[in-house]
């Protein structure tokens, strides 16, 4: 893919999420979520967006195998693509939230975007390192379960057994593909320091050094609010069953 390819594919996921969120903003918005509508349609089309990049992620090595062996030089249309149209959402994103969102509210999100994009850019851009950015978005098959979670919440569906059922599977594909994921990337960085230049190797860095910070913390969140509240309730519950 040229420049001028990469900028139209950026380009055009950006007008394609827009799109999604449009429609999303046409469908019936359960009332429990009418509140906060823009926060509806934002979690709404970003698990539109885990859902694809998942997948494509994880076709991208099963049609292209060679790429995991060299995750420096090899790579496939398929996958410079599916790098550049992620480019596009997470620039879509960013602005969305900047425009609809105060910024001490999202800003955690916004620094995130802000060095994926980076990060991202520098593969599509040099043709390097495709693979290892194809590796990245492996994480966006929790993703789905991460965003459908907080769809079920402002839905009120959250003492459904549905939510349970999905909260298990989050905590178990955040532990694989995102934990997981994140500590093979920062251990190959590592092994392979001689290969990549200074520069390359200081943003890969220190940006795997902020998506493991920022994901230890949000475990700790995901566990405090969906397991440990339920065990501190059911405490409760027990102790005032023995009181009567």
């Amino acid at each position: 893919m040229e420049l001028n390819s990469v900028i139209l594919t950026a380009g055009s996921s950006v007008g394609f999420f827009k799109l999604v969120n449009y429609g999303i903003g046409k469908l019936p918005i359960p009332e429990t979520a009418q509140r906060n509508a823009w926060k509806w349609k934002n979690i709404s089309t970003s698990f539109v967006h885990s859902l694809i990049t998942g997948v494509w992620s994880v076709l991208c090595f099963c049609m292209h195998p060679q790429m995991a062996e060299d995750l420096i030089e090899t790579y496939s249309v398929f996958s410079h693509a599916l790098v550049s149209v992620s480019i596009g959402y997470f620039v879509y994103d960013f602005f969305d939230m900047v425009i609809n969102q105060k910024i001490s509210h999202s800003w955690e999100l916004l620094f995130h975007h802000v060095v994926v994009i980076t990060c991202f850019g520098i593969s599509v851009l040099t043709y390097r390192y495709v693979g290892f950015a194809v590796v990245a978005l492996l994480v966006e098959i929790n993703s789905i379960f991460l965003h459908l979670r907080q769809v079920l919440r402002m839905a009120g569906l959250a003492k459904r057994i549905f939510y349970r059922v999905n909260s298990m599977i989050n905590l178990g594909t955040y532990v694989v593909f995102r934990i997981n994921t994140l500590a093979w990337m920062t251990r190959w960085l590592v092994l392979n320091r001689d290969l990549i230049p200074l520069a390359s190797y200081t943003i890969g860095s220190v940006g795997l050094a902020i998506m493991t910070a920022m994901n230890i913390v949000l475990f700790y969140r995901l566990m405090r609010s969906d397991f440990m509240k339920s065990s501190r309730e059911k405490e409760v519950r027990s102790e005032k069953e023995k009181e009567m």
